[in-house]
């Protein structure tokens, strides 16, 4: 073996994506309100790129075009990452030729039936990505009081001086819920203050509104309210010291620890049940963001129309008019590499965005087709789907329909749904028939429950046999497993609960 130094010439292969091919990956994974995030950054950055004007009234910019889609190359994704060939910036697993697309509304789209099954009936809407956006009915809702500010507000007007001084300090420690999480001792430690001042404070504090606020625990909590509501008799001060008693449902030992009969007891636990036990919820907090839709989906007289919702996915689109007017006007070198840049940084993003709408509405059209009957008739004819399948049937990669669907939500007339939803594992048919979709056994399971009568409660046994008597093979385990998933309680909680709800009926 020689040890003198040489030179070898070796050929070998690597697998290679570029920052471009790599960040259009990652778009296929956001959802339509940050795919909007992103392009407001990018406008920011990028001077040649800019929305389009409203389609209804606005005149559209005339120097202003988008790149052709002629021009976008066919290879997927897949191939790209196979051959190491990322400068291209090629599509994303999308077959141009096989759907059509067009810029009319969802309804415009199919406007006239084709007589053709499901498999030629998917109308597919626009992708038109109009800069237009509803207005927000958000900004004209007023703002919400937070629970710290009505309650400073009160504190303010009704104590003074070091009394106030506690007071601010407790209400800052007051949660969202209205509850008191902190040891009175070490508040009073903290302040250099009797421990008997900071309680009398509390006190004045878990007065005000709303009752029950500045409580330490549930129990403390009810009391406030009960007192307020002068029904803090013994009785109902020993049910509310023996709160567990009613969670597990044992009535005849709170008959015995309260002293009542059964028509008092029912009448104490209908009292207790009508108060707050988060009083604080009600005063201000953040406001849920609703989810917004990204793909819609509407029956019509043709098939299914899908569509992205355009109105939070503004529509770009590359000025090269100013382009050019930058262009005379750059003369070194720098400059011009610069502008070079931005422009092509805006058709990879145009380009990119584009091939995201066509892939997201190619996959929602096989979901739609393969999941055509819970569309029509309800969860229980959701069919078992697996991201396989759907990858198979459009020719696109596994993990490429798993980013696609993450993170997406879809409307249809039966509510809204997120893409996971139809991707269920199978049952076993009892019969030996097809096999049906785990989510549409749980139908069946919380409609059994939903409908068991108080003196013949259902146990996971008996759930089995109904289940195999409607032709699901399924096992004890498994029926315990999704009834714990849809948060019902098992055949002695379910009893426990119906005969307290029997109890307050009476």
């Amino acid at each position: 073996m020689s040890l003198a130094p040489r030179l070898d010439l070796r050929q070998s292969q690597s697998l290679v994506m570029t920052p471009q091919l790599q960040q259009a990956i990652k778009l296929l994974a956001l959802s339509n309100l940050e795919i909007e995030t992103f392009i407001a950054e990018e406008l920011d950055k990028n001077p040649l790129l800019e929305t389009a004007a409203d389609d209804f009234g606005g005149d559209d910019p005339a120097p202003a075009e988008t790149t052709p889609a002629a021009a976008i190359e066919t290879a997927g994704a897949d191939q790209l990452i196979g051959s190491g060939d990322g400068i291209a910036d090629a599509p994303l697993d999308v077959d141009y030729a096989a759907e059509t697309f067009h810029h009319d509304s969802a309804a415009d789209g199919i406007a006239e039936p084709s007589g053709q099954g499901m498999d030629g009936a998917l109308g597919l809407g626009a992708i038109t990505g109009s800069g237009g956006e509803a207005p927000d009915l958000d900004a004209f809702a007023a703002e919400e009081t937070s629970l710290q500010d009505h309650l400073l507000g009160q504190a303010g007007t009704t104590l003074s001086g070091g009394d106030l001084v506690i007071a601010h300090h407790l209400i800052d420690l007051i949660d969202e819920a209205g509850y008191l999480r902190a040891h009175l001792l070490d508040i009073a430690n903290r302040l250099g203050v009797p421990l008997v001042r900071v309680e009398q404070v509390l006190g004045m504090v878990q007065g005000f509104d709303p009752t029950g606020v500045g409580a330490r625990d549930l129990a403390e909590c009810l009391a406030l309210q009960a007192k307020e509501a002068d029904r803090y008799d013994p009785c109902m001060a020993r049910l509310i010291d023996n709160l567990e008693l009613l969670g597990k449902g044992n009535l005849p030992a709170l008959r015995r620890l309260c002293q009542v009969d059964d028509e008092d007891l029912a009448d104490m636990i209908r009292e207790l049940r009508a108060y707050d036990p988060k009083p604080g919820l009600r005063f201000g907090g953040e406001r849920a963001a609703p989810v917004v839709p990204d793909i819609l989906v509407a029956r019509t007289r043709g098939g299914w129309a899908i569509e992205l919702n355009t109105a939070t996915l503004p529509r770009l689109l590359v000025n090269r008019a100013y382009y050019v007017e930058l262009g005379q006007g750059a003369q070194d070198k720098a400059s011009k590499a610069w502008l070079n840049e931005c422009l092509a940084s805006a058709n990879w993003l145009v380009k990119a965005l584009d091939q995201r709408a066509r892939t997201i509405v190619k996959v929602a059209t096989e979901l739609v087709k393969q999941q055509e009957a819970f569309f029509l008739h309800g969860v229980e004819q959701l069919r078992p789907l697996t991201l396989r399948a759907v990858a198979d049937a459009i020719g696109m990669h596994e993990s490429t329909v798993s980013r696609v669907t993450s993170n997406k939500y879809l409307a249809c007339d039966r509510g809204l749904f997120e893409l996971k939803y139809f991707f269920t594992s199978a049952i076993q048919a009892a019969d030996g028939g097809d096999a049906v979709s785990a989510e549409a056994v749980k139908s069946h399971i919380a409609r059994l429950i939903g409908e068991e009568e108080p003196d013949a409660i259902l146990s996971d046994d008996k759930l089995v046999e109904l289940l195999n008597a409607r032709g699901f093979d399924i096992a004890r385990r498994t029926v315990a497993k999704y009834r714990e998933a849809l948060g019902l309680g098992s055949s002695v909680q379910r009893r426990r609960q119906k005969a307290i709800a029997g109890a307050r009926a009476a």
